[in-house]
């Protein structure tokens, strides 16, 4: 029998790992994360996958570095989880680990609903992050609600009575993107009459949201990676670099590391924003969050009134291609289509 490892560096990317490698039976975890708490990630690890035994490594002597595939300790670690080995190595550097019930306990967010194992994780990674001031990364589908998270995570953060700005860089052209980020100096160029700041200073103090990162000009990357790295700005027409206190957010519906293979995407700026990457599901994977969703925008359009059964199971069989985003418009043509009545019926319901 043979064991086939994969190795994370940091709690985000090994929660990733692990939903995408279902099966997974022994966690071997050095205490050193760069992002999360240990006793946090392990509350989350024991909420999600209660079959995987946690294994703490003692980093005096089993410390995990980055890019080790094919290095001495991973030869060593394969041997240990070897069963003709026992593991008696591997049970050696366990330590006791106090493990926390956060995915479970953690409180919901305001404007995002469901109930789903993939939306706890979901409010659990948020309510650790927000307290920090750590650049997070969300991605998923395209109407799965990524603003959202992007905005309970300023709403719950240190800096909630700071600005939440917001720059969605694929609706800004390109030729105008630079001067609405950064700013310009009077005189930068034709009809610059005076001096103007960018959207990035305009966040000072608080969180700056750069919705579909992933359309972000290449041409650009560059002094974004230099903001996000340094907190300076400098404006077009000018030499002067100025200090901004800011808390960057990224979104997007595109697959970064793809881009970062084809030269699309700088990997030095993907690696800086995806520090804590969180990942929101479509909503076919969660379909048992679709009847709260489906009245929770019913008593937005319509309140005081209610879904038949007919209506739910009509929902439920739906794929969601347009996920949450979708469902909300087909709520909202149905509170139209059902007039006064007290209740939406299927009929009411156009997929």
């Amino acid at each position: 029998m043979r064991w086939s490892l994969h190795e994370a560096t940091s709690g985000a990317e090994a929660l990733e790992s692990l939903h995408s490698q279902p099966g997974s039976e022994v966690l071997l975890l050095d205490p050193a994360l760069p992002d999360l708490l240990p006793a946090e990630f392990c509350g989350i690890v024991e909420q999600s996958f209660p079959q995987l035994k946690i294994l703490m490594m003692d980093t005096a002597t089993c410390h995990v570095l980055p890019n080790s595939a094919g290095s001495p300790f991973a030869s060593r670690l394969a041997a240990a989880l070897d069963p003709e080995h026992k593991t008696q190595e591997v049970e050696a550097a366990a330590k006791p680990v106090e493990y926390l019930r956060y995915a479970k306990d953690s409180p919901r967010l305001r404007g995002v609903v469901g109930e789903s194992p993939a939306m706890m994780q979901v409010y659990a990674m948020t309510h650790m992050v927000a307290s920090r001031e750590t650049t997070v990364l969300i991605t998923g589908e395209s109407g799965t609600g990524k603003d959202l998270i992007a905005q309970a995570i300023h709403q719950i953060s240190p800096r909630r009575q700071a600005p939440f700005i917001v720059v969605n860089c694929a609706a800004i052209p390109e030729a105008l993107l630079e001067s609405e980020l950064f700013g310009y100096a009077k005189g930068a160029f034709t009809g610059a009459m005076q001096s103007r700041i960018g959207r990035i200073h305009a966040a000072q103090g608080g969180t700056l949201f750069l919705d579909e990162i992933g359309d972000m000009p290449l041409t650009l990357q560059s002094k974004i990676l230099r903001f996000v790295e340094q907190g300076e700005v400098q404006r077009l027409g000018s030499n002067d670099n100025m200090r901004v206190d800011v808390r960057v957010v990224a979104a997007t519906n595109a697959d970064l590391q793809g881009l970062v293979k084809q030269k699309l995407f700088r990997e030095d700026l993907y690696y800086r924003l995806a520090i804590f990457p969180i990942k929101l599901a479509p909503l076919r994977d969660r379909d048992h969050d679709v009847p709260k969703l489906a009245q929770f925008f019913v008593e937005k359009f319509c309140p005081g009134v209610t879904l038949t059964d007919e209506a739910i199971d009509a929902l439920c069989r739906h794929k969601w291609p347009g996920n949450v985003r979708e469902l909300r418009n087909v709520i909202e043509r149905a509170s139209i289509m059902a007039g006064p009545a007290h209740e939406l019926r299927a009929k009411d319901i156009f997929l």
